[in-house]
This record gives C-alpha cells, sequence and structure tokens, in this order.
C-alpha cells in the first residue's frame, strides 16, 4: 500500500500562497500547468496521493519572483515560505528537490513523485513556448516530431535547460521520446481547448 503524504494544506491555500509571492500572471499560469501535469501522472503512478502531487507542482517556484535577483536562492527560500504557511517538510522537500541540479546542497529527488516534477517541469516550459508559435495556439495538435525539433533547436527558448530534461528522462527509466510524449498527453488532459478542439476534429 502506498504511503499516504501530507502536505499540510489545502489547493486553494496553497494556491493563496503561491499568488502572495508571485504576481506575474505567466508564473500563476506555469504553477497550474505543473500542477496539472503532476495529478495526470498521479492518477497512474499513485493515485491516493494525487493531491499531494498536484500542490507539490503547484508551489514548486513558489519563491521564484522573489528570487528573481538571486537565482541561486530559488528553493532555498521556498522553505520557509511553505513552512510558515503550514506546510509539511515532505513538501518542502518536494518542491527543493526539482532546484538539485543547480545547487547540490538540496535534496535529490527519490520519490517517484520528486522524479517526475525534475523530468517535467522544464519541458512543460519547452513545450508552452512552442505552443503559442502555432496557428491553432493549442497542444491539442502537437505532437513529439514538433518537440524533438525545438528541443534541438538551443536558441529556441533558450532559457530551457535541456539537460535537466535528459537527466530527468534518466531518473524515471524513460527515453526522451516517451517523456516527451507522456508530457504533451499529460498537457493535453486538461488544456482549456480539448472539448472543442476534439468536437472541431469530429466534424471533419
Amino acid at each position: 500500500m502506498a504511503e499516504t503524504l501530507n502536505a499540510g494544506m489545502t489547493r486553494d491555500e496553497a494556491y493563496a500562497l503561491l499568488a502572495a509571492h508571485n504576481h506575474d500572471a505567466f508564473h500563476l499560469e506555469h504553477g497550474e500547468t505543473v500542477e496539472g501535469v503532476m495529478r495526470y501522472f498521479a492518477r497512474e503512478m499513485d493515485p491516493e496521493n494525487e493531491e499531494f502531487w498536484g500542490i507539490v507542482g503547484l508551489l514548486h517556484d513558489v519563491d521564484w519572483e522573489e528570487c528573481a535577483d538571486e537565482p541561486e536562492r530559488h528553493c532555498v527560500d521556498a522553505a520557509a515560505m511553505i513552512e510558515e504557511a503550514g506546510g509539511t517538510p515532505e513538501l518542502i522537500r518536494a518542491v527543493q528537490s526539482h532546484c538539485s541540479d543547480f545547487n547540490p546542497d538540496l535534496p535529490r529527488p527519490e520519490l517517484e513523485m520528486e522524479k517526475v516534477l525534475f523530468a517535467c517541469e522544464e519541458l512543460t516550459g519547452l513545450i508552452g513556448a512552442a505552443v503559442v508559435m502555432r496557428p491553432s495556439k493549442s497542444v491539442m495538435d502537437f505532437n513529439v516530431k514538433s518537440l524533438k525539433k525545438k528541443f534541438k533547436d538551443k536558441r529556441f527558448a533558450a532559457g530551457v535547460n535541456r539537460d535537466t530534461i535528459r537527466h530527468g528522462a534518466e531518473m524515471l527509466g524513460w527515453e526522451l521520446d516517451e517523456l516527451f510524449a507522456r508530457t504533451i498527453e499529460a498537457m493535453q488532459s486538461f488544456a482549456p481547448d480539448r472539448d472543442t478542439f476534439g468536437k472541431d476534429e469530429a466534424a471533419k
């Protein structure tokens, strides 16, 4: 039986914490995107802990804006923010683990949930950047072939660390193509236009 993970806060409380420290709509949307991806994988891999996975995804960059001038503090300052809001040590650890490639003092991913966050967080940003360049502006008609082209083009979304994505896939024991396909599917599962897009395709 899977261990029950306790975040120490509700989803609404987690969003309030994120919004208290981040005011750019892009950062709030990114948090919700990663939340959706984490929930998607939790339903397959650890359904009893979907809420915890989701809250980890939502809060993974909670200190991002306030660390803008000191990027080395990213995920370090998050600990106090989450603790003061009632978050548990396991929530803090999971959030911090996705920054461990950049700060060796932070915990390395160990749980499957932490490895998924590590692998998918940067990748969602690359997918999002690629999708907005498409005529449809939709992830629903996006595919692995298109993602691989953007991944190989280091000038595109240059801030996305490709090595982190590769490392994340290795942690999970997945090929890159599998990570790409599954993350696209995850984002498609909660895309706001998924129902409309499906109806449009069915009508053709």
